[in-house]
């Protein structure tokens, strides 16, 4: 190349030499694309920190800014081919190039305005709070554009601080099961009918208090950003979108970053359009007890199709969506055929164990062996029913058994009570978890940091004492809900249907 021996060639100066030959034996565009490669060279030869090695939000270190005078440039990086090179046309684009900081591989895209702004932000270190105002944008807006930003690995956030205790620490333990990045927060809005004493068919629940929905809602943005989580908030109850008062406090939420989801009954097409005005949830839970009859038995004529209805409707309406259903001894042999029933009905089909001990004579499955046979039926049926996903602790089990990879359990950390998931009921007591009496405070008289830091949260994080020697409690630990709903201890007794050997 203009007399100079390849082996001299350094990437620097490549983007010069292509000036001078460019327009005569090759493309204009060639001395920018140089230019792109040797920013794509520089990011993926720049070390980046460790987690643990980050205090705050901060930009990529490997992130390469520049502005070329020939637009789809970037096309060409990848396996470009001569259709790719014949849209390369004049016009200035500002790219932004970069190393992923969690699979490692080189990432690059056209700067759009929010990667600039997260870059801004970051830079010189703006209280979001403060640019809200200034702007009249919501904090939403720039809580969304810096999560996106490190989503992309634009910007590096310390490790989550809610982070696994040594209690969890066995021979397969590793950062995917002890680091959480989202805090779950179930809240139910409405008085609730539930029997978690056998001697009380139901215990009365107050709504909950408006005021104090505001003021949780910002609690909840702090006590996640002091964390380096992200909030979602799951409104539950029997129906949430019947409280009164459900489309403020839903558009706080969305004011204030947090992601939504909706655990509750079928509503009118109305109202979910409402509700995507103000936020798309990420996704909308209903129930059904098995297949029709059954359900209907349960839930009452005609439930079964109002719910199928609902859920078309609600893939109408591009929402997600959820089938929960209440595993018992008289439904355990409808939850594949259900699957194969609502297959591109549903986005996800999953089932828990009897979570009511009130009506455990009625419902609780027969034995331990008729659950582990199931569990590896369930697990036999995935492949082909995609729409069936894993959540009882207990398949990971049958996972270890058949020498298959482990998922996350629960919530993603097995059982994730009081740890990245906490439950609100409508009088404003806070739950470890939101299938049995787990009581930690009360936030209409306790702030959510006093709550989550106490004592009796963390014993609630701890699980089981029963498991601790076990190698799977980081994606197990049973499920401490059915142990107590059983009558025994949840905290130094192991899960009932517990299988392992």
């Amino acid at each position: 190349m203009i007399g100079v021996p390849l082996s001299e060639l350094v990437p620097e100066t490549v983007p010069g030499l292509l000036e001078e030959v460019a327009g005569l034996t090759q493309p204009e565009w060639l001395p920018e694309l140089a230019r792109v490669e040797l920013a794509c060279h520089v990011a993926m030869n720049i070390p980046l920190p460790a987690t643990d090695e980050i205090e705050t939000v901060t930009v990529n270190p490997s992130i390469q800014v520049i502005t070329v005078s020939w637009k789809h440039l970037l096309t060409l990086l990848t396996f470009a081919k001569k259709q790719d090179m014949e849209l390369v046309e004049p016009g200035n684009e500002l790219i932004i190039i970069w190393s992923d900081p969690i699979n490692k591989n080189l990432r690059f895209e056209i700067a759009l305005p929010d990667h600039l702004m997260a870059i801004k932000i970051a830079n010189k270190k703006i209280s979001l709070e403060e640019e809200a105002l200034k702007s009249g944008l919501t904090l939403a807006w720039f809580d969304s554009v810096v999560w996106d930003a490190v989503r992309k690995g634009i910007l590096l956030v310390p490790q989550s601080r809610i982070r696994r205790t040594q209690t969890f620490m066995t021979d397969m333990q590793d950062n995917q099961h002890c680091s959480a990045e989202v805090f779950t927060l179930q809240w139910d809005l409405n008085q609730k009918k539930t029997s978690f004493s056998p001697s009380i068919d139901f215990i009365e629940q107050d709504s909950f208090p408006y005021n104090r929905a505001v003021t949780l809602i910002k609690e909840m943005r702090d006590f996640c950003w002091n964390r380096f989580v992200q909030p979602q908030l799951s409104f539950a109850g029997d129906s949430p979108l019947s409280n009164p008062q459900f489309f403020e406090i839903y558009k706080a939420a969305s004011e204030y970053a947090q992601m939504t989801s909706i655990l509750g009954d079928p509503v009118s097409r109305e109202e979910l359009k409402k509700l995507i005005s103000i936020q798309r949830p990420v996704y909308y839970q209903v129930r059904l007890e098995g297949l029709e009859q059954h359900n209907d038995s349960l839930r009452g004529s005609g439930n079964f199709k109002e719910t199928v209805e609902f859920l078309n409707l609600l893939s109408e309406l591009g929402l997600p969506s959820m089938v929960m259903v209440n595993i018992t001894r008289n439904n355990i042999d409808q939850i594949i055929p259900l699957a194969e029933l609502l297959e591109g009905v549903t986005g996800t089909i999953t089932f828990k164990r009897p979570p009511d001990a009130g009506r455990l004579n009625q419902i609780r499955l027969t034995s331990k062996e008729e659950y582990r046979t199931f569990l590896q039926q369930y697990l036999a049926a995935i492949p082909s029913h995609p729409v069936l996903a894993s959540k009882d602790n207990l398949l990971n089990i049958i996972n270890e058994e058949q020498g298959k990879s482990l998922f996350g359990g629960c919530t993603g950390f097995g059982c994730g009570a009081a740890f990245n998931f906490i439950s609100i009921r409508a009088n404003g007591e806070v739950h470890a978890c939101n299938n049995y009496p787990s009581p930690i405070g009360n936030i209409l008289v306790e702030g959510l940091e006093d709550i989550y830091n106490s004592a009796t949260a963390q014993r609630y994080r701890e699980g089981s004492s029963a498991c601790n020697d076990c190698k799977l409690k980081p994606v197990c630990g049973g499920c401490p809900a059915v142990t107590a709903n059983l009558g025994y201890d949840p905290l130094t007794t192991k899960d009932p249907y517990c299988f392992r050997i």
